[in-house]
């Protein structure tokens, strides 16, 4: 899960293996496996940034036990 900030300032969580796609319109959308769109402010590479933060912490995580 990452943290992000919609436009009106809310923070929100999205689940990052849900996300499909994200791009720049100027404001960041992301388009979630879900078909839902979501508008945030952060900009697509902070997005990019925080996912793959989240995805080290998840795979790190692993023993070989568990894979």
């Amino acid at each position: 899960m990452i943290k992000l900030t919609r436009l009106n300032e809310e923070e929100i969580v999205v689940n990052a293996n849900l996300i499909e796609i994200v791009k720049s319109t100027p404001d960041t959308i992301i388009k979630l496996t879900t078909n839902k769109n979501i508008l945030v402010k952060e900009s697509v590479d902070e997005v990019i940034e925080k996912v793959i933060e989240y995805k080290r912490k998840v795979f790190n995580g692993l023993t070989l036990d568990e894979e």
